[in-house]
C-alpha cells in the first residue's frame, strides 16, 4: 500500500505531573500520552485509528480519536514504540517514540500531522486467475478496510480494479469492472452502504509497471481504494 504524502511527529517534554484525561492515569509501570492527530494544517481529524506497537515486547495499544481528533492512552515505560495510522486495508509505519523507565509518574503530550494519500494499492486482495472470484486471503484485508470505513463514516471510495495487458482489451476491461464489483459487493455485505462505494475497473490502461516482465504484469494487477470524499 503507498505511503501518505508527508507526516509530522512532534513529541513534547514528558514530565513527572500526572495529568488525567478521560478517567485514564499515569502510574509507576504506565506512561500517560495525549495524543492530538491533525492534518498538516492543524485541523483534527476525528476517528482516525492510531496503533502504538512496541519494539521490544511486540506489544500493539489502539486507540480512535474523538471528534476533536484526540485521545488519551496508557503505554508501558522501558519499550520504544512504532507508531502507526490503520488506513485503508493496512498499517502504515510513520515514526517511533521512546519511553524510557523512569522514577515517579510519567506523562507526556504526543501530536501526529499528516496528510493522507488519495489513493491505496490493497496489495492483500487476489482473485482466482481470469476470473472475478475473490480468493479467501483476502477477506482479512477487506475486513479491516470494513472497519475503517465504519469509523470514516463520511468517507466515500472508489474501488478500482486493473489489469495488465495480457488478452484482449475489453475483456480486460470487463474483468477489472467485475473484480471491483465484487470488492464492493463483499464490503456491503460487512455493513457498508453502496451508496458510499463506487466500482470501477480500468483494464490495463493505467499501468504502473512495465508488462514486458511477469513481475512487472503482476503489479498491474491490482485493486486499489480511492477516496472520492472524506469530510
Amino acid at each position: 500500500m503507498k505511503k501518505i504524502a508527508a507526516i509530522l511527529i512532534l513529541f513534547v517534554g514528558i514530565c513527572f505531573q500526572i495529568t488525567a484525561q478521560d478517567d485514564l492515569k499515569g502510574n509507576e509501570e504506565e506512561a500517560l500520552l495525549k495524543v492530538t492527530v491533525t492534518n498538516m494544517d492543524g485541523i483534527p481529524r476525528p476517528h482516525d485509528w492510531i496503533v502504538f506497537e512496541g519494539l521490544n515486547t511486540h506489544n500493539s495499544f489502539s486507540a480512535i480519536t474523538n471528534g476533536e481528533g484526540a485521545f488519551s492512552i496508557l503505554l508501558p515505560e522501558g519499550d520504544t514504540y512504532e507508531i502507526k495510522i490503520k488506513g485503508l486495508g493496512a498499517e502504515q509505519e510513520y515514526s517511533r517514540v521512546q519511553l524510557d523507565k523512569q522514577p515517579g509518574i510519567v506523562s507526556g503530550a504526543l501530536t501526529v500531522r499528516y496528510e493522507p494519500a488519495k489513493k491505496f494499492i490493497l496489495d492483500d486482495v487476489h482473485f482466482n486467475t481470469g476470473k472475478a472470484t475473490l480468493k479467501q486471503e483476502s477477506f482479512p484485508a477487506l475486513d479491516e478496510l470494513a472497519e475503517v470505513l465504519k469509523l470514516k463514516n463520511d468517507m466515500r471510495v472508489e474501488i478500482a480494479g486493473h489489469t495488465d495487458n495480457v488478452g484482449e482489451d475489453d475483456a480486460n476491461l470487463t474483468l477489472s469492472q467485475s473484480r471491483a464489483k465484487a470488492v464492493v459487493d463483499y464490503l456491503a455485505q460487512q455493513g457498508i452502504s453502496k451508496e458510499r462505494l463506487l466500482a470501477k475497473g480500468y483494464g490495463e490502461m493505467e499501468p504502473i509497471a512495465t508488462n514486458d516482465t511477469p513481475e512487472g504484469r503482476q503489479q498491474n494487477r491490482r485493486t486499489e481504494a480511492r477516496i472520492l470524499a472524506d469530510l
